[in-house]
């Protein structure tokens, strides 16, 4: 019995060391929204972090990741406890918190210091230096610092291996302060970078975010909805009926009516949907929602192709964006009929390496067509590809500032009057026509997603519709749209059917699709 005893309890020590959701419920307190303290149990957004930040640093021997989140979803919290156990388990290990103003500093260096006091005495680190700007583990050697977000940047004299960024779409100068506060972590493994914050509209935390939905940076994006919190959720009324937005919302997002009546509800008391969604976002798209952008591509459409089930149909269309040695992505596009079956990015490939990703897919996929943008290195591409023998009717260019190849609706006097103004507004109308029709399938993929809807639109002195171009994209903080493009590149035609094609292709989709194609 004593040998049992003595085994269970050094399983339950080194699971305390190895486990976090278990070091937490069995070793930390949390005061709740009402009562005393209790065990920190993990919900269901602060699970769901934590098992990707896990599947990182496994994966990648540290952890950086940017947070998008709802309101009050514990995130901050996690993040202190998941810290505080590391900065406590070794020697010499320092956590820097930088919050977007003092009070929230405060705030956050209160979480850990009531961790802190609330652990078994057996547990608890003898403290050298408690202040409010430090707590110091002497016999440890560790300890942490907290400073605010300043137009001077945060940290600069620092060195830490954990380093906690709250609120940062409320810093000033974002691009500064990160450039300043990563050079106090070390680029070695054991090392962590959490930024953690709600939307602010479309300011540098929105580029951080898309630079790393894209790939364009080392750090994870992840995505947490209000609808994760249980505790979300407001009981029903007898005579509640949702509208058809709201049962739109929920077959879309799988929410149950008590969720939609939180929502509601909170809608109400905060004054507008566009301000919940920003507080409370269900899509990484919805947090960045802004009055002064509009999308020429609106989210809920996307969102409904994702969770569409169709069955591919009919020929192969490819589309290729081809990029260079920069930022920017080469993304392919595959579609058959009404679906999108695939989309793939790589970022750095020279000429060749696409030229060889291309024939790859000839070789492998044996696609009908391939529609290549030519306006920028595609150019060169597409030669290529003609000299390795690729007859023109199967490698098609598409030069996106071209003309379209429909002509554009007439006015009563029958003088052109709208339309797109080039090839590459037109194949995005395309696009959109078929995802408005409905029944379309795209891939379920955040990073597509957040490229479809980035891009604006407007309509010159013509009255034609112009999409936003990538420049002026990247002049505002965002990415070029590869991905998106690459999908619109599939829709060189309004059905988007390749050449050549059988007798009874239009009837057969009409068949399978119910009269209902594009």
């Amino acid at each position: 019995m004593w040998l049992d005893q003595v085994i269970d309890e050094g399983r339950h020590v080194t699971r305390l060391h190895s486990d976090l959701p278990f070091f937490a419920e069995n070793a930390l307190k949390l005061r709740p929204k009402f009562g005393p303290l209790e065990p920190f149990k993990f919900n269901g957004a602060q699970h769901k972090l934590h098992e990707l930040l896990e599947e990182q640093r496994k994966k990648t021997g540290r952890v950086r990741a940017i947070v998008l989140k709802a309101r009050q979803l514990g995130v901050s919290t996690y993040v202190a406890a998941r810290f505080y156990r590391a900065t406590t388990a070794s020697p010499g290990l320092k956590t820097i918190i930088i919050g977007h103003e003092r009070r929230a500093s405060s705030n956050l260096f209160q979480i850990v210091k009531r961790l802190h006091d609330g652990l078994p005495d057996d547990l608890r680190p003898s403290v050298g230096t408690s202040n409010a700007e430090e707590l110091s583990f002497d016999r440890l050697d560790s300890g942490y610092l907290v400073s605010v977000a300043t137009g001077e940047g945060a940290g600069r004299s620092a060195t830490a291996q954990f380093l906690h960024a709250s609120e940062a779409a409320f810093w000033p100068d974002l691009p500064l302060q990160m450039a300043s506060l990563l050079q106090t972590v070390r680029d070695i493994d054991g090392t962590e970078v959490i930024i953690e914050s709600t939307a602010n509209g479309y300011n540098d935390f929105f580029s951080l975010w898309r630079k790393a939905e894209t790939g364009e940076s080392e750090f994870l994006p992840i995505f947490l909805p209000w609808s994760l919190d249980p505790g979300y959720r407001r009981r029903v009324e007898p005579d509640f009926v949702m509208d058809s937005e709201e049962k739109k919302l929920a077959d879309l997002h799988s929410l149950d009516i008590e969720q939609i009546a939180w929502r509601r509800a909170k809608i109400s008391q905060l004054g507008s949907s566009e301000y919940f969604a920003q507080e409370y976002p269900i899509t990484p798209s919805e947090a960045f929602i802004s009055s002064t952008f509009d999308s020429f591509i609106p989210a809920s459409l996307v969102i409904a192709a994702r969770k569409e089930e169709v069955e591919p149909y009919g020929p192969t269309i490819v589309g290729v964006d081809p990029a260079g040695m920069g930022a920017d992505r080469t993304s392919i596009a595959w579609r058959r009929g009404r679906c999108i079956t695939r989309i793939e990015s790589r970022r750095g490939l020279d000429t060749m390496e696409i030229v060889g990703w291309v024939q790859k897919i000839i070789r492998e996929d044996s696609p009908d067509k391939i529609n290549i943008d030519v306006t920028g290195m595609g150019v060169g591409i597409y030669d290529r590809l003609r000299e390795l023998g690729h007859v023109r009717n199967f490698v098609n260019p598409i030069n996106f500032a071209g003309k379209p190849v429909e002509p554009g609706p007439l006015d009563e006097k029958g003088k052109p009057a709208g339309g797109p103004s080039n090839r590459r507004a037109e194949m995005w109308l395309n696009l959109k026509k078929a995802l408005e029709a409905g029944r379309f399938k795209l891939p379920d993929s955040n990073s597509l997603q957040a490229d479809l809807v980035s891009v604006g639109y407007k309509f010159n002195s013509e009255g034609k519709l112009l999409l936003e171009s990538k420049q002026d994209m990247k002049r505002r903080g965002v990415p070029s749209p590869d991905e998106g493009d690459a999908v619109a590149l599939c829709f060189s035609e309004p059905d988007g059917s390749s050449f050549p094609r059988g007798r009874n292709f239009n009837r057969d989709l009409k068949d399978l699709y119910g009269g209902c194609y594009i």
